[in-house]
């Protein structure tokens, strides 16, 4: 079995996350990607601008109806800082024999070194890289450990940091959202004052 984790805020989770995580389907051949919604992300000490409750809730809505899509809030149960490391282990006990791919975006992997402990992700997860604007994908800037995937396809200019400013200043986030998760964000009034 070959399943990718797909880690992050998802505050709120955007049309980006489901492309990027449908380009790793496609290109490597993933049966499953897990998103997994971090309690506090250890390069985000800003606190966020929903709950982890109302960030699990979107997330479910957002990959509810692809088959190949799950979600899980073994970050959420855990709280605390959210250790991708800590994650992984738990999924490679979950997941014996299965290949761990970890998605992470192109920002993220030039300072992939100053995670906690990214050698042992190296050996528990290949590294997939997705691009982001700013950083070239057309090639990788260097290999930390010779397992890393460059993910072909269109940056997609998204960031849930612009949808909730959007949000608050009273604009729609339609079209960059899925409709039911924008649903939910107007019911639950996230990201007003």
């Amino acid at each position: 079995m070959r399943i990718g984790i797909f880690g992050g805020s998802f505050d709120p989770p955007h049309i980006g996350h489901l492309v990027i995580a449908e380009l790793a389907c496609e290109q490597l051949g993933l049966d499953k990607v897990i998103f997994v919604p971090a309690y506090l992300p250890p390069h985000k000490m800003g606190g966020h601008r929903s709950s982890p409750h109302h960030r699990l809730q979107m997330t479910k809505i957002a990959v509810k109806g692809n088959p190949q899509f799950v979600v899980s809030d073994i970050e959420i149960q855990r709280e605390g800082i959210s250790y991708t490391v800590d994650t992984l282990q738990y999924f490679k006990k979950k997941y014996p024999k299965a290949k761990l791919f970890l998605l992470i975006g192109g920002d993220n992997y030039v300072q992939f070194v100053t995670w906690k402990s990214p050698d042992v992700i190296a050996k528990l997860a290949s590294l997939v890289v997705y691009p982001r604007p700013g950083y070239d994908s057309t090639v990788l800037p260097h290999s930390y450990f010779g397992k890393e995937y460059l993910l072909q396809g269109n940056k997609l200019d998204l960031s849930s940091t612009e949808i909730r400013k959007r949000v608050f200043a009273g604009k729609t986030s339609r079209y960059v959202v899925l409709e039911k998760v924008e649903q939910y964000i107007v019911k639950k009034r996230l990201y007003k004052k």
